[in-house]
């Protein structure tokens, strides 16, 4: 005679569906009203759920960010290894400029930013991704170029990745600015030139 296998007593088994519905309504919440307007209530509203759902998983609005942002934050950029620091760099650059355009990106980043100004445990998380962040693609982009000869031996990851990605952000979510057709093109030949020129 087969046995039903029950859940276990205790803790309520969270289900995956909803956990889901709500992180998504936090990403749109705090991309309509940013993180000083976003309400529990508003979050549970548009997830379709009742507050006692988000209660469960998280115990304050602080918590619940953080740890969403966390996860999108830290997810792994795919690093290209095209055969070649150009068409590394090209690749690189477009995936990045094609996530800070993205309609939701675009308005949460710039708004989180302000935010870390002013909350040291939202400037910790930011700070923290970002640095695994720039740490990945120095040691992958930089080290793979280095050893291809393509760039000398001394180029400071640190500094290149700078270089890399500082410019695209201040013009897409600083100054938000669009970019050309051929801009990646013509950024690409330019901090190709400058990283090749500190050796």
């Amino acid at each position: 005679m087969a046995t039903i296998k029950r859940a276990p007593a205790g803790a309520a088994v969270l289900r995956g569906d909803i956990t889901v519905a709500i992180r998504n309504a936090v990403m749109k919440e705090l991309a309509e009203v940013g993180y000083g307007r976003l309400s529990i209530e508003a979050v549970a509203r548009r997830a379709g759920v009742g507050k006692t759902a988000i209660y469960r998983r998280w115990s304050n609005k602080l918590e619940m960010v953080m740890e969403i942002i966390s996860d999108v934050a830290e997810r792994k950029v795919p690093l290209p290894d095209t055969g070649s620091f150009s068409g590394d760099l090209s690749l690189l650059l477009m995936i990045v400029s094609t996530a800070l355009q993205h309609r939701v990106a675009s308005q949460i980043i710039p708004d989180l930013m302000a935010e870390a100004a002013r909350n040291p445990q939202i400037a910790e998380t930011l700070q923290r991704a970002l640095r695994t962040h720039q740490q990945a693609v120095g040691e992958k982009l930089i080290g793979q170029a280095v050893a291809r000869g393509e760039l000398p031996a001394g180029t400071d990851p640190e500094v290149a990745v700078d270089l890399i990605l500082g410019p695209l952000y201040w013009r897409l979510a600083v100054a938000r600015q669009p970019i050309e057709e051929d801009y990646l093109e013509k950024f690409t030949v330019a901090v190709t030139a400058a990283l090749r020129a500190t050796g």
